[in-house]
């Protein structure tokens, strides 16, 4: 099966170089890399790779995540599409890890996930540096040793940094529903769909990627409004609620009133700047 990954970039021009350089280093390259761009001209001097790279762009003031994500898919040749976040470093396995998963595992595959700290910041090459200072998200589960695939029975547990599926499976799911715009929900979105179309969800063993710091705030008040748009939406579509996490910050910080078993989320006041700044979390956090 032929592979492409697919990453969305609006900023973080120094994370895209990196990205970029570790996917010319995998032990099974990629067929392309297609880069759907949310602003208006890419990046300069961007890296060589040994592969063809396409690029798309997606308008939209607000963040367009689920309709960047569509339009790279659509662009994309080969008949299995990676999901690349621009923040991540790829291990050198993951092409290989996740092209071997999906010849035998017609589902969505997951990776492993470490957050690097804020004093890694040019990729060097160096990837037991990258396996050593990074840590795992303490919500996510163990994930098996290389060349080893086991089913996640929480479909849920899909998160945009790094993803796979064959294409027809994405079409098959309908892609991501393009009513979510802005920070927050359309991968859940995408998830809900995905179970209740009967497609499994497992864990690969291999697939590992570096998340890159970039600074964190708890609650993350600067995408407040996104976040409340996104929710209620995903409540109306599945009769629940999702992002419950963030939504229970913004209630204990006297922003909303709302409860996890109803239906009602209600604005009681928006943040103001002050309080988004101090938000702001130091460079030892490595994720809200």
């Amino acid at each position: 099966m032929s592979l492409s990954v697919l990453t969305l970039v609006r900023g973080r021009e120094r994370h895209l170089a990196n990205l970029m350089r570790s996917l010319g280093e995998q032990s099974c390259l990629p067929k392309e890399l297609v880069i759907a761009w949310m602003q208006p001209e890419p990046f300069e001097d961007l890296p060589s790779l040994p592969f063809p790279v396409k690029h798309v762009f997606v308008e939209g003031e607000d963040l367009p995540l689920a309709k960047a994500r569509n339009a790279a898919a659509n662009a994309a040749s080969g008949d299995t599409l990676m999901f690349l976040d621009v923040d991540c470093i790829a291990s050198p396995t993951v092409v290989e890890s996740y092209s071997a998963a999906l010849n035998e595992h017609d589902g969505i595959c997951l990776s492993e996930v470490l957050y690097l700290p804020a004093e890694v910041a040019a990729f060097e090459g160096d990837y037991g540096v990258l396996d050593e200072l990074g840590k795992p998200h303490v919500s996510k589960p163990r994930f098996p040793e290389f060349g080893r695939v086991e089913q996640e029975p929480d479909g849920g547990q899909l998160w945009g940094l790094s993803f796979a599926l064959r294409k027809s499976t994405w079409q098959a799911i309908g892609g991501m529903d393009e009513r979510f715009v802005g920070y927050g929900g359309e991968e859940t979105d995408f998830a809900a769909s995905a179970e209740q179309a009967g497609v499994k969800t497992y864990r690969v063993g291999g697939a590992r990627v570096y998340h890159q710091h970039h600074p964190v705030l708890i609650p993350p008040l600067h995408n407040f409004d996104p976040i409340l748009r996104n929710a209620r939406l995903f409540q109306e579509k599945h009769g629940r609620w999702c992002m419950g996490y963030w939504l229970g910050q913004f209630r204990e910080a006297g922003l909303i009133r709302w409860e996890e078993d109803g239906d009602a989320l209600d604005v009681l006041r928006f943040p103001n700047p002050t309080e988004i700044e101090a938000a702001r979390q130091p460079g030892t956090v490595l994720y809200s």
